[in-house]
């Protein structure tokens, strides 16, 4: 059942936890995206199933969270996912999956949180994308207008970028320099995705400090990977992270 974080001045958080044994596995979602994704509800059943704890969200203004969309922020969406953890997972090792944008908030939630993270998994991640994918024609458009649509791979709704979001994700880039995080790193890139470059995963893994990153190319996976043969595999990466 979908509950609610209640915060001062905040939008209320839409979560589902799940209590169980071992780090805490904490999914986030990408941009546009929630929790009730083909990914996220596929691992919490994984979770059920092998007794695990688990935590999931859906950003403010995303899925059933309170909240405007477009006055989400990448800064505002990482504080988010702190709050949620320092809510229901104050102590003790966590392992964060993220998925998309959902990988650049959890290097950003690890930067934060340090040796509490214990692995992190990323699914097509996609840190800095306010910066390789933006062109400047976007660029001037964010400027001028506010905001910059186009049309979106996964719905009739076209995608929106807000001018916010695009500042605070040029103030939290980290692929230019040395990513602070020294725990076990697993990045899943499917080689035909038209979302994320594979470069980006290979920039990625040289940017972590982490002697302990593996870089897992799907010759034919796209850039959702959330076929049945792409969930088994990340399960298949989780598992032995979350026995470590």
């Amino acid at each position: 059942m979908t509950a609610f974080l209640v915060r001062p001045d905040k939008p209320a958080i839409a979560y589902k936890y799940r209590p169980g044994r071992g780090p805490t596995i904490v999914f986030l979602p990408g941009y546009r995206s929630d929790m009730e994704g083909g990914k996220a509800v596929a691992l919490d059943a994984w979770a059920g199933r092998e007794g695990r704890a688990m935590l999931r969200l859906d950003y403010s203004g995303c899925g059933a969270s309170e909240g405007c969309f477009e006055d989400g922020t990448l800064a505002m969406w990482r504080d988010d996912v702190l709050d949620l953890i320092d809510a229901f997972v104050p102590s003790g090792p966590i392992i964060i999956v993220g998925s998309s944008m959902g990988g650049w908030l959890a290097l950003l939630v690890a930067l934060r949180l340090g040796a509490r993270v214990q692995a992190l998994v990323g699914i097509a991640a996609a840190p800095d994308f306010t910066d390789w994918d933006s062109s400047e024609a976007k660029i001037e458009a964010l400027r001028r207008d506010g905001r910059f649509e186009e049309p979106s791979d996964y719905g009739d709704e076209p995608d929106v970028l807000t001018l916010g979001f695009w500042e605070s994700g040029q103030a939290h880039l980290l692929l230019g320099g040395e990513i602070a995080y020294d725990g076990p790193v697993r990045l899943l890139q499917g080689q035909q995705d038209s979302v994320v470059p594979v470069s980006i995963a290979l920039r990625l893994s040289r940017a972590l400090r982490s002697a302990d990153v593996q870089t897992i190319l799907v010759k034919d996976g796209d850039h959702r990977l959330s076929r049945e043969q792409d969930i088994a595999l990340l399960i298949a990466t989780i598992a032995p992270l979350v026995d470590q």
